[in-house]
């Protein structure tokens, strides 16, 4: 199986799509060719990172990638508050 790449732009875009909230999420992953949960980690990435999200594929540290993940879970949290 083959790993498919995105653009930066195109990982936005789908965001913004998503988050414009015209179509379902499961129809918007299909329309755009990918995995639902992709769209929602992408989410997810932006929320945490803003503008440094899907900047180059560099290897993080373990502390890199625990405070990610930390903030990634933070986002969700508050996101949950506000519902």
């Amino acid at each position: 199986m083959v790993r498919q790449k995105f653009t930066a732009e195109f990982k936005r875009e789908a965001v913004r799509l998503l988050e414009r909230g015209d179509k379902p999420a499961t129809q918007l992953a299909l329309a755009l060719g990918v995995p639902r949960n992709l769209l929602y980690k992408w989410r997810d990435a932006i929320a945490t990172d803003g503008d440094q999200a899907f900047r180059g594929s560099g290897r993080r540290s373990p502390q890199q990638q625990e405070l990610a993940q930390l903030r990634r879970q933070v986002a969700r949290l508050e996101q949950k508050a506000r519902s």
